[in-house]
């Protein structure tokens, strides 16, 4: 079992697409953020060639407490310039981060096969996205592998059609090599399982991401639609 996707399971007591309005859930993403540590040091300490590192958020932002300057998710301090996305979807399209600047983004870290967590988001994002209506058109969501050899187009494909993101979501793929750029930009840990090569420990979160280009915000793999709703527009107009 991905030893990652099995710890951000615990704090699930809340159901996917369950809320609780005005109160975003914390111990989930303390949790989230905790692993986050544990995987990026890892990789930190791999890229070092064995001296640890602190490890950090995209950018070196710091989190503020959740409901601060009116956003339920998490508040990334300070709010910078969100890390470059230059990748190609899985259609072969090359994709941008600043090609949707007037938009919020939410850019999360997700495998195809992977057996908990990510399917919990994607299903939470669908809903969230589903929910907004026209206000969806607000924000694009963002996928970036972190299992170059599994994430195939086909693998892709289905995967959004299972959770009813196809034309919802553009899901970036690559070499290893350019993948692992963009996950040591973000601070994102990917590390395939010794045991069960199928598997990958890796970070997951979703970042959002304002209209300006600055991360914002920071939400846990036990994320509650509504928190997203709430943030869009907000982040729409950042």
């Amino acid at each position: 079992m991905n030893r990652l996707d099995h710890a951000s399971r615990e704090p699930a007591a809340v159901k996917p697409g369950t809320s609780v309005p005005g109160r975003p859930p914390l111990r989930g993403l303390a949790i989230a953020l905790v692993l986050l540590a544990v995987v990026a040091g890892g990789a930190a300490f791999a890229l070092s060639g064995g001296s640890p590192s602190k490890p950090s958020l995209p950018g070196g932002a710091q989190q503020a407490g959740p409901g601060a300057s009116g956003y339920f998710g998490t508040l990334a301090l300070p709010a910078r310039q969100a890390p470059a996305l230059d990748l190609r979807d899985y259609l072969g399209k090359p994709v941008t981060l600043s090609s949707y600047r007037g938009k919020a983004v939410l850019v999360t870290f997700l495998y195809t096969h992977c057996p908990d967590v990510c399917p919990l988001i994607a299903t939470n994002l669908a809903q969230a996205l589903r929910h907004l209506g026209a206000g969806a058109a607000q924000v694009q969501a963002i996928a970036v592998s972190v299992d170059p050899r599994g994430d195939t187009p086909a693998a892709v494909a289905r995967f959004l059609r299972v959770h009813q993101l196809l034309g919802r979501m553009r899901y970036l793929i690559g070499s290893s090599a350019e993948l692992a750029r963009t996950w040591a930009a973000w601070s994102v840990g990917s590390t395939r399982e010794a045991g069960n090569p199928e598997l990958v420990a890796h970070s997951a979160l979703v970042y959002g991401v304002s209209a300006s280009g600055r991360l914002t915000t920071i939400y846990a793999p036990t994320f509650e639609p509504s928190q997203i709703e709430h943030d869009v527009p907000r982040l729409a107009r950042g």
